[in-house]
């Protein structure tokens, strides 16, 4: 009997781990219902946390509850893997089955920490606001492991549980405390969830109370994100401009083919000079997708540079296109977004040197550099320019009409802090602003097929919106291209997997919100306090009192 009690709850956890990981992007869950099933599923977290007998009992629930979580949220990179990078499947699977383990231990420490520095609420003994401090603690390791996640070794936030709320009353606290903080309190009332349902009956009076009043607390925080969901943290910035997002939709197997080179230059020439609409303000900018240029620019023949220049003379416009640069001076190379005028010359394409230039300052590992150690690893795959020099930081926006747009290529747009620093060093009201008015990304998430990729990307780009209070336009080889104002709401995109293209008119926005200011450092600060407090409050317990919870 109770060797079946343990593999139902082992099984418990893995269901309810692979459930969360689909909250993070509409489909194929509703939207309505992102934000709820990852409460509920945090909630069945945190209940078997609580109930372990020992910190390590705790830690090695959350790790499988981790391991489902990952691994199957993240099953595309076994497409990047195996269909593009040619690894045997088998391997691509260990692959990602390994990545997953070690990204479960930042929810085992999370769920450790948790154990060790608060009792559980839901018991028969407890001690006055118990409840609160339970939650607090369970709010403060969660985002402490998920910033620490996205930040030791280059980082990997993908899949942080704030992203599953852009839709609802808590994603406005992202101006204020970021993403981290959305997580902060989502966990928080995941965790009163955790104590309204699993309390002691037998318990009345003062006990249920205290859960009540964390369930009040928590029910508040959610409504106070309304409130602030209303304030405009920023104004407007100059003139709206008009932009054109092209998405190429060229099948990744054949994006570097030396014989589909020619035939993928002349696809995204003919998008780039599509007539505008009749009524329509002709495009200040033309976006293209990270590598739209599959060679470097000195490899390419130069009438086909010629072309390029050609359009942005008759269109009037600044090409922004995605291409790997080289820079002859040290023979290193660069993932960069180059631009283009009808001033431009050949000479200074070929060397780079136009004067608009973005290269790529987080790169991604093993597709972009290789970790010490991992050269085997990134052999067992075929993936082109697989060792790219890393850019400065910060880097000059790009400075078109009234508006400065910063570029950000592939998924640097999932880091919120370092996003925001290219927004700050603002100027008075009478002045346009310094740092940028418009965020914009250049991806080709072709890699990963007709996957959740693209979605939760499309998700995690809408609440760098939040959090900035900035416009983002997306210029996406497959998807999804399209236009986020400065809420985080869609004011247009195309569908995935089609190619064509998006003119779409964008207000910049100047000013800054708190968490454009401060940075995780808000949220990051009071996790440690209340740890620390928590830390405190045990040193001082009786001995006795943590084995009568």
């Amino acid at each position: 009997m109770q060797c079946w009690l343990k593999w139902r709850l082992a099984f418990g956890l893995l269901a309810a781990g692979a459930l969360q990981s689909l909250t993070y992007a509409p489909d194929p869950l509703p939207g309505w219902s992102l934000s709820l099933v990852q409460l509920i599923t945090m909630a069945i977290l945190v209940g078997c946390i609580w109930r372990a007998p020992s910190p390590l009992f705790a830690a090695r629930r959350a790790w499988l509850f981790g391991l489902a979580h990952f691994a199957i949220g993240l099953y595309w990179l076994t497409i990047s893997m195996h269909v593009y990078g040619l690894m045997p499947l088998p391997i691509a699977i260990a692959a990602l089955l390994a990545l997953s383990a070690y990204l479960s231990l930042f929810i085992a420490l999370a769920a450790w920490l948790t154990h060790r520095l608060s009792l559980d609420p839901t018991r028969a003994t407890h001690t006055v606001g118990q409840p609160i401090q339970a939650a607090l603690v369970w709010a403060a390791a969660w985002t402490l492991s998920e910033w620490l996640r996205a930040t030791l070794f280059t980082g990997f936030p993908w899949l942080s549980s704030g992203y599953a709320h852009v839709d609802s009353w808590f994603a406005p606290w992202a101006s204020i405390l970021g993403v981290y903080g959305v997580s902060f309190l989502t966990a928080f009332a995941a965790a009163a969830i955790a104590g309204l349902v699993m309390a002691n009956p037998q318990r009345r009076g003062a006990a249920q109370t205290q859960h009540a009043v964390t369930g009040v607390i928590a029910l508040l925080i959610s409504l106070s994100g309304w409130g602030l969901g209303q304030i405009d943290w920023t104004r407007p910035a100059g003139a709206p401009i008009a932009l054109r997002l092209v998405q190429g939709n060229v099948e990744q197997g054949l994006k570097f083919t030396p014989s589909h080179l020619q035939g993928v230059i002349t696809q995204h020439l003919r998008l780039a000079q599509t007539p505008t609409p009749e009524g329509s303000p002709a495009p200040a900018a033309i976006l293209l997708p990270e590598t739209v240029l599959a060679v470097f620019q000195h490899q390419l023949a130069p009438s086909v540079w010629q072309a390029w220049i050609d359009i942005a003379n008759k269109q009037s416009a600044t090409l922004l296109m995605g291409s790997a640069l080289f820079n002859p001076s040290d023979h290193s190379y660069t993932n960069s977004v180059l631009g283009i005028t009808a001033d431009s010359t050949l000479e200074q394409i070929q060397r780079a040197s136009t004067g608009l230039r973005y290269d790529k300052h987080h790169l991604v590992p093993f597709g972009e550099f290789i970790p010490f150690g991992f050269r085997w690893f990134v052999d067992l795959m075929s993936i082109p320019m697989g060792n790219f020099h890393r850019g400065a930081n910060p880097q000059p926006p790009f400075v078109i009409k009234d508006q400065r747009i910063a570029a950000n290529i592939c998924y640097e747009d999932i880091f919120g802090q370092e996003l925001a620093s290219t927004i700050q060093n603002t100027t008075d009201a009478s002045s346009l602003p310094s740092g940028a008015t418009i965020l914009a990304n250049f991806s080709n998430l072709g890699w990963f097929g007709d996957s959740w990729a693209l979605r939760q990307h499309w998700q995690m780009a809408r609440m760098r919106s939040i959090e900035t209070s900035r416009p983002m336009v997306r210029a996406t080889n497959t998807g999804t291209t399209g236009a986020i104002n400065q809420r985080g709401q869609v004011i247009a995109a195309l569908p995935a997997h089609r190619a064509g293209v998006l003119d779409v008119s964008v207000q910049g926005q100047q000013g800054m919100t708190v968490f454009a200011r401060a940075g995780d450092w808000t949220i990051l600060l009071c996790s440690i306090l209340v740890l620390g407090s928590a830390a405190a409050m045990r040193s001082r317990r009786p001995p006795r009192s943590r084995e009568n919870a």
